[in-house]
């Protein structure tokens, strides 16, 4: 039961006490009685510039600071609403209009509830983030107004009464008193209108008969000024559903939740992340414990319309139906090329072409894999979490009706996705002739039982589809890195000097407080061409006793970035500076990351610094941790250094300090080898752009030197002994990076074609054994067949990640690729913030500075993790699909026959690494001659014979000799590089 009580506290004036008083049974039997207490003021202003009222009281309750109004005394005005008007919006107008609240050109003056603020926290903490970040938009002027502590606002839950009812209780309460209290602070025939945005009929209703004015989403919009362009933005599907008629469902109900998590439980069913595959759209996979391999999920009807990254619940089908992973590749829009966007009614959910394909599939269920059985088939019959997010992608032409090309009439599209795992979105738009050979970027709306495709809508055209801008900023999105400029808070928290800001001169400043001089260490940086953010510099002498002295120099940029400031927020946000081809997205500003920050020779800068004894074997006598102050004496690329070390004729102290720090970064990098550290690859190529226009010219493959190693293996060591110290001072919040050993199961398919084509074997028992055989993968035929492998084997891999030292077994924390027993991340505090992270940690560990309260809070460090590790992540990814981009308008126009190799062999074409451009492409059958040839596949041996126009065997491993042009993917889009027989 609930009560309310309201008393009158001591010397107060302006605040009641509300009491919540809940009886619960617990399962022991007891009752208790649980109290919450709210206070309830009247001294919360509206902050509406009008209210001569208000404005006496907002420095009161900004505890003291001058607290300007935030909704603005002439309001945006319009024909329905001629003396302006503020907006409130519900909990379900925000959830499916914040694209449109975010617009700049409109949605203005927005009075933001308590209510709707909590409400739209628990329902999707993406948006809840959007939303806080449009309250800090000055020029938007929204007001987070505090409707649940305001005495006249707040709303008791009546007995009976839904949550959601008694919210959209208090919403409407709030509108109302909105409404009296400015037509009493001003005359009413110059009062703005209080609108409230609801898409609730029902509350619409119930505000219209209170007097007040609702209006939907999309009844608002069409009262603005570019209705039709704006109306394409509205979440129509969610407006719709009341009018929907009764239509054949095509695929089966969820289960209800309890019922999911019974069977989970009990092992029934199983939860686990869902994928597609990337090279047939009808097939995708779940990985979950119980199973070594992960689940295949066939078919559409099997899919139950999941999206990539969805979490799901699966139900594994009868052993009768299990299959082996497909062999053929299956693209949607081959199969699916005439579908009609418009229809709903009488569709199939999957066509007879999809059926045809599958069927051709399930002939071979009962053939065998390469460990000789078929694998476990599964049934996705629930979805815990969406990864529904904002997609980049290009209207399909054939969808769009010739005759409505130049007209305004709404009309149902399709819109292809860039990521080809995202099926077609049908969006309805009033613009389709002219978002044709446009980047749009649309957001997925739902996806019913009814409908074949996900329903979604249009949220802004990006530019034209192979412009440089459009392109970029789609894979920004694409990857949801955060590229919009700083904030002014952000940038609030600079130093005050800018460019002119120094190391203080006088060592009693308290600026060199506990700090180490080291400015006459012949310290130097080696980072590759162009490098302006230097994060770390070296140095390296002979000691008396034979050993030596080496120390690493990492930028101190926590003297900089305090924690809990705006700057660390979005630093954390961010999670990592992500680098493309023609430009880099900082984590901090440039300030900071290019100047006060960065370790640019000649100029003395705070540095954190790591500083061995190491024997001639490198082994380590001691190691001491220290701020410093360093002096850099010169900023070497990896080729002016190697250039610099070979140069017998140089023998000044900085130079011998190189060759140092080379000779022992060989005997670090053996003994690394020893323990079982891994050497994979991954193709790595080097754009070549015009210097002023920054178009591309040609491809280069990066070249590995001698320095390149010598830099990385001192990372590695900084790294692996701060970890060691971080770990020791704080066994809980230590923030680590860990790599988990991949399960064997990873490289079945690897070990078995290396067995079959090449009589090889691979051992996955360890990561030594694994070293080991892989230094025997060679073949004398192809010089780049163990380079090969390698690439195939970093595929098998499991990903680093980030993780609070608490939450795992101190056997957990091995990084398996550098055969390390503890790792952490610490010398590029400049561009990640997981290493900006463990500076405070280790200042925290050596006595520096007391540790931040957020670095003490294992729950909010894991928070912290989580982030990272998917900013780092998708940085990863929007680097090579950047770098993928300028492959492929470098080589525009280009006709050229290079050499390949085919990594992967299906029953209509094979996979094609090409390892000057570091690209792979797909040659099918039907790109080897018109008519197609016919192909007879033999998955055993992994061998594809195609026979008519021409005969060709090709086989896994082979070298082969491709023509390279180019052509504009019609799914993505995208140009890329076209593959193809020479």
């Amino acid at each position: 039961m609930t009560s309310l009580k309201r008393t009158q506290p001591t010397g107060s004036d302006s605040t009641n006490l509300s009491s919540k008083v809940y009886v619960r049974t617990t399962r022991a039997g007891k009752v208790q009685k649980i109290v919450r207490e709210v206070y309830l003021r009247q001294d919360i202003p509206c902050s509406s510039a009008l209210c001569s009222e208000c404005s006496k009281i907002s420095t009161t309750y900004a505890r003291g600071r001058a607290q300007p109004p935030v909704l603005a005394a002439k309001p945006l005005t319009s024909e329905t609403f001629s003396t302006g008007h503020y907006l409130v919006p519900d909990t379900n107008a925000v959830l499916t209009g914040m694209d449109l609240f975010e617009l700049e050109s409109a949605f203005k003056d927005v009075i933001i509830l308590q209510t709707v603020l909590e409400e739209v926290k628990n329902r999707s903490l993406p948006l809840y983030h959007r939303l806080v970040a449009l309250t800090k938009n000055e020029d938007k002027r929204c007001y987070v107004f505090f409707n649940e502590f305001r005495m006249e606002t707040y709303v008791v839950r009546q007995t009976g009464e839904s949550i959601n009812d008694r919210n959209d209780r208090a919403v409407r309460r709030a509108v109302q008193w909105y409404k009296e209290h400015l037509e009493l602070s001003v005359k009413k025939k110059a009062c703005p209108a209080i609108v409230m945005i609801s898409n609730d009929n029902d509350c619409r209703k119930k505000a219209i008969a209170e007097g007040l004015v609702g209006l939907s989403l999309s009844k608002y919009v069409s009262g603005l000024e570019d209705a039709d362009t704006l109306l394409d933005m509205v979440n129509e599907g969610r407006e719709r559903e009341d009018a929907k008629t009764t239509q054949e469902n095509f695929y089966p109900e969820y289960y209800s939740l309890s019922k999911m998590t019974t069977g989970v439980k009990a092992g029934t069913m199983h939860q686990g992340t869902f994928g597609v595959s990337p090279f047939n759209y009808l097939e995708g996979t779940v990985r979950v414990p119980a199973f070594e391999r992960p689940l295949i999920i066939l078919g559409r009807e099997n899919s139950n319309r999941a999206v990539s990254g969805d979490v799901a619940v699966v139900e594994v089908l009868p052993k009768e139906q299990w299959k082996t992973p497909s062999s053929k590749i299956v693209e949607e829009e081959t199969l699916t090329k005439n579908d009609n966007p418009e229809a709903e009614d009488g569709e199939t959910v999957i066509s007879n072409k999809e059926r045809k394909a599958l069927q051709e599939d399930v002939k071979k269920a009962h053939g065998t894999t390469t460990e000789g059985k078929p694998q476990p088939t599964a049934r996705i019959v629930g979805i815990i979490k969406r990864n529904w997010r904002q997609y980049v992608g290009h209207v399909d032409k054939d969808s769009v009706r010739t005759s409505d090309k130049l007209s305004r009439a709404a009309q149902t599209v399709f819109v292809i996705p860039m990521d080809k795992r995202i099926p077609k979105i049908r969006v309805r738009t009033r613009q389709a002739g002219e978002l044709l050979g446009k980047r749009v970027l649309i957001t997925i709306d739902s996806w019913d039982r009814d409908s074949r495709y996900p329903v979604g809508h249009f949220v802004r055209s990006l530019g034209e589809l192979e412009s440089k801008g459009a392109e970029t900023e789609a894979l920004l999105l694409e990857y949801d890195v955060q590229y919009r400029p700083f904030a002014k808070s952000v940038l609030d928290c600079l130093p005050e000097e800018g460019h002119d800001w120094k190391v203080p001169a006088d060592t009693s400043d308290p600026g060199w407080r506990d700090r180490r001089d080291l400015r006459d260490l012949l310290v130097c940086s080696i980072d590759p061409p162009g490098c302006v953010d230097i994060d770390d510099a070296l140095h390296a002498t002979q000691l008396p006793n034979g050993n030596f002295a080496v120390g690493v120099h990492i930028a101190d940029v926590s003297n900089f970035v305090k924690p809990d400031t705006a700057m660390d927020r979005e630093a954390s946000m961010r999670g990592t500076t992500v680098y493309l081809v023609d430009k880099r997205i900082d984590m901090l500003p440039m300030l900071l990351g290019t100047d006060l920050c960065s370790l640019k020779p000649f100029v003395e800068r705070y540095a954190f610094s790591v500083l061995w004894e190491l024997t001639p074997e490198a082994d380590i006598v001691s190691v001491d941790f220290n701020k410093s102050v360093i002096r850099s004496r010169y900023a070497f690329s990896y080729e002016q250094a190697q250039l610099r070390i070979d140069d017998a004729s140089q023998t000044d102290d900085l130079t011998q300090g190189m060759r140092i720090l080379l000779q022992l970064s060989r005997t670090l990098r053996a003994k690394r080898m020893a323990a079982g550290a891994l050497n994979l690859a991954s193709p790595e190529v080097r754009i070549e752009t015009e210097s002023e226009t920054s178009d591309p010219i040609d491809v280069k493959t990066k070249q590995a030197l001698a320095t390149n190693s010598l830099v990385e293996e001192f990372m590695l060591l900084a790294n692996i002994s701060v970890a060691r110290r971080v770990q020791t001072a704080f066994p809980q919040t230590a923030l680590l990076r860990r790599h988990a050993a991949p399960p064997a199961a990873n490289f079945a398919t690897l070990t078995h074609q290396l067995r079959v084509k090449r009589g090889l074997t691979l051992d996955v028992s360890s990561s030594k054994a694994l070293a080991d055989s892989l230094d025997t993968c060679v073949s004398s035929d192809s010089p780049f067949f163990n380079t090969l492998i390698r690439i195939l084997a970093t595929r098998c891999m499991t990903a680093a990640e980030y993780f609070a030292a608490g939450t795992l077994a101190p056997a957990q924390y091995r990084h398996y690729g550098l055969a390390s027993e503890i790792y952490t991340h610490f010398t590029s505090p400049i561009r990640r913030y997981a290493d900006l992270a463990v500076h405070r940690q280790l200042a925290a560990a050596i006595d520096y500075a007391p540790l931040a309260p957020s670095l003490q809070s294992r729950s909010r460090l894991e928070g912290v993790c989580r982030n990272i590790n998917v900013r780092h992540r998708n940085a990863q990814f929007a680097g090579r699909a950047s770098v993928e981009y300028y492959v492929g308008q470098a080589l525009k126009g280009r006709d050229l026959i290079e050499e390949g190799h085919v990594m992967r062999v299906f029953e209509n074409g094979v996979v094609v690494f090409v390892p000057r451009f570091g690209i792979e492409g797909l040659i099918r059958l039907r790109d080897m001659g018109t008519p197609e040839p016919v192909g007879e596949f033999d998955g055993e041996e992994y061998v594809l014979n195609v026979t008519g126009s021409r005969e060709v065997r090709l086989e896994l491993f082979d070298e082969v000799k491709v023509r390279i042009t180019d052509e504009v993917e019609e799914s993505t889009g995208k140009r890329k590089v076209k593959l193809g027989l020479a």
